[in-house]
């Protein structure tokens, strides 16, 4: 028998499962080494939305005139957006260690966990073992060798959340959703930004209809350097110096008051040395799980961004559900992802659900598109809308494939769509037999389902 009955290493969404466990009587460790409520409350999902709400006020009121309406922003207190962040979210996480310290069936371990043999970790010097253990460590910002990294100063995402002083420019390295979401932030706020990605156009997860939408939206506001890949990077006196390379030879140099290495993120297994556990890992560091989260190992499951199911909080939240069935309740659940669905919160926002158009074609798959533009919707029209349009991909026959939306509030618009896939018949019909509301926003998702031609 293990010291414990239940053993969960990360406090982000797996704070979740050692407090079910600990409700069931079973009893439990959770280990955690930074602030509870992991990468979405504290350097994540949490900070950069509420960055981003600041960001967003402050373009509303340059665009006030466009309602006829005299305003002016005078001024911007950067350091005060980032302390109010701070202060709000700060003592949530604080508050959430206080429940778990008193809550019983429940130890806390405030320190780096590593494993040292089957369900055994090691705890700041303590050897901690349990029967069931729930691996949900996360992951962190991935820094990949660059000529000339290590000898400048750059920030990843986490020290861009937090950072107080704004810098006069700014040069970026990836066009992923955390980079673009960023780069938005300090944009708006008055910093010039320069983002450098060595794909076609930044954000290319997205459908292309999205991503070249996009893109050219940036390059209005940001100097953008797409196609092209850092090769070094240099202290230039005032700041740095990214030297950049296309695939023909072309070359760059993007140069700014600050650097952020905004190009993805890895999974926390190495620093686990999960290996000694026998967990089994795939070749870019995520532990294997099957259906049920279970991992190689005996009793073992694993969650979240450390799982590459999909490295969103709300999959890690829906995994937790999964996790605390299985781990906690013996029970046989299987993890069902179809429809998972994702947003990006620049402005105008991104979001997805089901297969892009590349993925399609691909896999030799057959469809039909139907498409709507925001703009030429009466809520579009009301808002003064430039940019926005709903894409549909569905099958001959009416079944949904994917929708993604670029456009004001594309997050919420979604959703009725993710809805009609995973809980719906997930046909083209489930959309244009429902009744919408008029004139609100979501009627452009209306009129692309309304577009589509099925056989």
């Amino acid at each position: 028998m293990g010291d414990y009955d239940v053993l969960v290493v990360g406090g982000g969404t797996g704070n979740n499962v050692a407090a079910a466990a600990a409700d069931a009587g079973l009893e439990t460790a959770l280990v955690e080494k930074g602030p509870l409520g992991g990468t979405c409350l504290n350097r994540g999902c949490n900070p950069s939305k509420m960055l981003i709400q600041a960001a967003t006020a402050a373009n509303r009121v340059r665009e006030a005139d466009r309602f006829f309406l005299d305003a002016t922003l005078d001024d911007i207190d950067y350091a005060a957006i980032v302390d109010d962040m701070d202060a709000t979210l700060a003592p949530i996480a604080e508050g959430m260690e206080d429940r778990y310290r008193e809550k019983e069936h429940l130890t806390l371990y405030r320190d780096e966990a590593v494993f040292v043999d089957d369900r055994t970790v090691e705890v700041g010097g303590e050897t901690v073992s349990a029967d069931r253990v729930v691996v949900a460590a996360g992951s962190r910002p991935l820094v990949p060798p660059i000529d000339g990294l290590d000898e400048v100063e750059y920030m990843t995402s986490t020290d861009a959340l937090y950072r107080r002083e704004q810098p006069d420019s700014l040069v970026i390295l990836g066009g992923g959703y955390i980079a673009v979401e960023l780069g938005y932030f300090f944009e708006s706020l008055g910093t010039d930004v320069t983002i450098v990605e060595m794909m076609d156009t930044l954000v290319p997860r997205e459908d292309p209809d999205i991503a070249e939408t996009f893109t050219e939206i940036a390059r209005e506001r940001h100097e953008v350097y797409t196609g092209h890949r850092a090769t070094a990077v240099e202290s230039n006196g005032d700041g740095v110096t990214v030297h950049t390379e296309t695939e023909g030879g072309e070359t760059a140099a993007a140069t700014g008051e600050a650097l952020l290495v905004a190009l993805g993120r890895r999974p926390n297994t190495d620093t686990l040395a999960v290996e000694a556990a026998g967990i089994e890992t795939d070749d870019n560091g995520f532990v294997v799980t099957n259906d049920r989260l279970e991992t190689s190992a005996e009793n073992v499951w694993a969650q979240g961004d450390i799982a590459d199911n999909a490295m969103f909080k709300h999959s890690g939240d829906y995994e937790t559900e999964v996790t605390i069935d299985n781990a906690v309740h013996g029970r046989d659940r299987e993890a069902d992802f179809t429809a998972m669905p994702h947003a990006i919160f620049t402005e105008p926002q991104m979001a997805g659900v089901g297969k892009t158009e590349d993925e399609l074609r691909e896999a030799g798959r057959e469809f039909v598109v139907g498409r709507a533009d925001l703009p030429d919707t009466p809520m579009g029209r009301a808002k003064k809308l430039d940019h926005g349009f709903v894409k549909v991909l569905a099958a001959p026959d009416g079944e949904i494939l994917g929708c993604h939306a670029l456009g004001y509030e594309a997050s919420t618009m979604l959703h009725e769509v993710v809805v009609a896939m995973r809980s719906g018949s997930g046909q083209v019909s489930d959309i244009t037999d429902t009744i919408h509301a008029h004139p609100t926003l979501n009627k452009v998702v209306e009129y692309a389902f309304q577009d589509v031609t099925l056989a």
